[in-house]
């Protein structure tokens, strides 16, 4: 009976923690600090005009706001976290087409 308590204790444990991690999602919020950064050397550089920034903004603004309906449960399943890669490769798409078309601010 020990033995069994024991392993549903450290079962809980392992699951409470596998739980927050995931709602975390480490690397999609990696990826949204670089894209953003990618928005702002545009922008710099000139390779963004201000309306395409703007519009790049936007986008990750979504990004972020479907990260926060995924976690409004507490649990963020692959299928949610598979969207917002998704969502996440077409914002990155964008902005290498916005930032190599051949408007100049």
């Amino acid at each position: 009976m020990k033995n069994f308590l024991f392993c549903v204790a450290v079962t809980a444990l392992l699951a409470g923690n596998l739980l927050a991690a995931a709602a975390q999602m480490p690397g999609i919020n990696a990826r949204q600090r670089n894209e953003r950064a990618r928005i702002r050397q545009g922008v710099r550089s000139g390779e963004l005009t201000r309306s395409e920034a703007a519009r790049m903004r936007g986008r990750e603004a979504g990004i972020t706001a479907e990260k926060r309906a995924a976690r409004a449960d507490g649990i963020v399943t692959r299928g949610e976290r598979h969207d917002i890669r998704r969502t996440e490769n077409s914002a990155s798409r964008a902005i290498y087409r916005q930032k190599h078309d051949r408007q100049v601010r």
